[in-house]
């Protein structure tokens, strides 16, 4: 009996090795390669395929094929020998944006060779020879993630509506930027310090099942309406902006929350989320309350969101004290902590 039992074991060992090696064969065959390291968080001014657009090549139209919009995807041809570890793929969002890095192109091949497929997503697309290869900018009619394949020499890409790919979306703005300082005081620039939050706080968010959206991750300043847009566009959960107070007396200081008060969302919306946002920040920080504040009218962000929208103000720059502890990057640590741990009390919340 044994002996039929191990006769028949390794029957099925033999069955199922071949089967995987079968499988295994049969992919390597049609020479099918996802693509998944594509940047969908980058917003940032200096990436790779900026970088590489320092060549002084022209900004030429790509040429699409007509007639194919009932495929899902979008076809582009690569050239002989490309690889799917040497294409760089960028997903700039807030510009509506993918910029693809095609390496060791000839000068004329997009010249030659058509985009074909499903262009519904793509509003126009342009090339320009780098020093590094052909980049290839294609403007899109809104806010997209990206699947990408490559097969027999040609790159597909799907793009999809950012609630078709995740299940948890948050949008997470750090105010000011660019041209606009903020608040100052005591060499410190509330732009500043604001990204250095949102970047503390990527690292946690990296780590969940949380998709976050970043209205900048250097230091730009996109418009207002843009950053409202994301929020919106993405139909995130919630939309959270760091900000920081300041005050004529400089002996005020803690943290508050600024809510819509005009924009009624029934179960959770902006006044739920700024308590939260301004609790397990105090509790973090081991700070002091000042309280929700509801917003001007001159606060477009949150009066234009219509998803839970709320601002977190994580101090005053204007007293000594806590300007100190907002330039140690332990207290900024622990302000980012915070935060996240508001997204996942909201999460616990409504689900």
């Amino acid at each position: 009996m044994n002996q039929t039992l191990m006769k028949k074991t390794a029957v099925c060992s033999l069955v199922f090795f071949l089967a995987a090696m079968g499988m295994i064969f049969g992919m390597s065959a049609n020479k099918v390669i996802t693509i998944a390291d594509v940047a969908q968080d980058e917003v940032m001014e200096n990436l790779a395929v900026k970088e590489n657009t320092a060549g002084d090549g022209a900004v030429k139209n790509l040429t699409f094929k007509l007639g194919e919009a009932d495929t899902s995807y979008l076809r582009i041809p690569l050239p002989e020998g490309c690889k799917a570890d040497d294409i760089i793929i960028e997903n700039h969002y807030m510009d509506r944006a993918l910029w693809i890095l095609i390496p060791n192109a000839d000068e004329d091949f997009y010249e030659e060779n058509v985009i074909s497929g499903n262009r519904e997503s793509v509003r126009q697309g342009s090339f320009e020879v780098t020093k590094e290869g052909i980049a290839l900018n294609f403007q899109l009619t809104g806010i997209y993630e990206c699947r990408t394949i490559l097969e027999n020499e040609n790159l597909y890409i799907s793009f999809l509506a950012p609630a078709e790919m995740y299940d948890k979306i948050v949008v997470i703005d750090p105010a000011c930027g660019g041209s606009d300082l903020g608040y100052t005081a005591e060499n410190i620039l509330e732009k500043d310090i604001n990204l250095q939050i949102a970047r503390k706080l990527k690292e946690k968010l990296d780590g969940s099942d949380i998709k976050a959206y970043y209205t900048r991750m250097d230091d730009v300043n996109p418009s207002k309406e843009d950053r409202t847009a994301l929020g919106n566009e993405t139909r995130a959960d919630m939309y959270i902006r760091i900000q920081l107070s300041a005050s004529e007396d400089s002996s005020v200081y803690g943290t508050s929350a600024v809510y819509n008060g005009d924009y009624f969302i029934p179960g959770f919306g902006n006044v739920e989320l700024a308590d939260c946002l301004e609790r397990e920040v105090v509790t973090a920080i081991k700070g002091k309350a000042v309280g929700l504040v509801e917003a001007e009218k001159e606060e477009y962000t949150l009066r234009q969101s219509v998803i839970p929208a709320a601002a977190v103000n994580v101090g005053y720059i204007t007293n000594k004290q806590e300007a100190a502890l907002l330039s140690r990057e332990e207290y900024i640590d622990k302000i980012a902590t915070g935060i996240y741990n508001a997204i996942i009390k909201v999460y616990e919340e409504i689900q």
